[in-house]
């Protein structure tokens, strides 16, 4: 025999609505509704649930040179939330890399973890950090650092 697409649907959508941990109240009166609409409820919640399982935290994107080559982190300040990232990805003029002042980052924080002393020296490489502690971040470019290529991370 040959099943309609359809019948499968609500089929599988009965089954893992009755599945869920809803009271008994509400699944008695849920299991009323026409097979259609236990589809629509499931597909609707379903969707949702790939939603917010997708949603990653935010990060935020420094270039390493600007556009025009110069010597620059770009944007010179990045502000972003607790448990963020920031990507510095080589643009223009590199060798570059991304080193934290231990002076100027907050109390306990490990400039090492943050840091790439590694060159980074082809175009599209890239470093990321990950920023858990709120506060002020200042970092800089080591062959750069006279030239004034120096940037800064504020994590609300």
């Amino acid at each position: 025999t040959h099943t309609h697409p359809s019948h499968t649907m609500a089929a599988v959508a009965r089954a893992s609505f009755k599945a869920t941990a809803a009271p008994k109240a509400v699944r008695a009166k849920a299991t009323m509704a026409a097979p259609v609409n236990k589809a629509a409820s499931f597909a609707a919640g379903a969707a949702a649930s790939v939603l917010l399982a997708a949603t990653p935290a935010m990060a935020a994107s420094v270039k390493l040179g600007s556009d025009s080559g110069a010597l620059v982190f770009d944007p010179a300040t990045v502000t972003i939330s607790k448990g963020d990232s920031v990507t510095w990805t080589n643009n223009a003029g590199f060798p570059h890399n991304v080193v934290f002042d231990e002076d100027a980052v907050p109390d306990g924080v490990d400039v090492d973890s943050l840091s790439s002393y590694d060159l980074l020296n082809a175009p599209g490489e890239s470093h990321s950090a990950t920023f858990d502690v709120a506060g002020t971040y200042e970092y800089y470019c080591e062959p750069h650092q006279g030239a004034g290529m120096a940037g800064k991370v504020v994590v609300n």
